[in-house]
């Protein structure tokens, strides 16, 4: 069973950073999509990046495009996403997400998910 912990989230201001961390346990994860989705209230949950396992090739959404940047450390089975340029717009649950193969933008692609963590972006 993978689980996937997510961290890394908080209080920060526009123009700020935060770089998320996502830890996986229970598999090694590095054929592994991972994808990195968050979901603003009353909105859909949304792919903002994702890196695949196989060619590490990479998917921005163009809302962070430039200003977020997604990578991995398979020796330690984590992903991250550092996030620059913080806007109030970026405020939202943000999720960790594995799937076999390479990246989807879907959230049905994903097999596995974390709990989340709070990103708040203060104006």
């Amino acid at each position: 069973q993978v689980q996937l912990v997510e961290s890394g989230g908080g209080l920060v201001q526009a123009g700020g950073s935060l770089r998320l961390s996502c830890a996986a346990s229970g598999r090694t994860l590095s054929s592994y999509a991972m994808g990195w989705f968050r979901q603003a209230p009353g909105k859909e949950r949304e792919c903002v990046t994702a890196i695949s396992g196989n060619d590490g090739s990479t998917y921005y959404a163009d809302s962070v495009k430039g200003r977020f940047t997604i990578s991995r450390d398979n020796a330690k089975n984590t992903v991250y996403v550092q996030m620059n340029s913080l806007k109030a717009e970026d405020t939202a649950v943000y999720y960790c997400a594995a799937r076999p193969g390479g990246w989807r933008t879907s959230r049905e692609r994903y097999d596995y998910w974390g709990q989340g963590t709070q990103v708040i972006v203060s104006s």
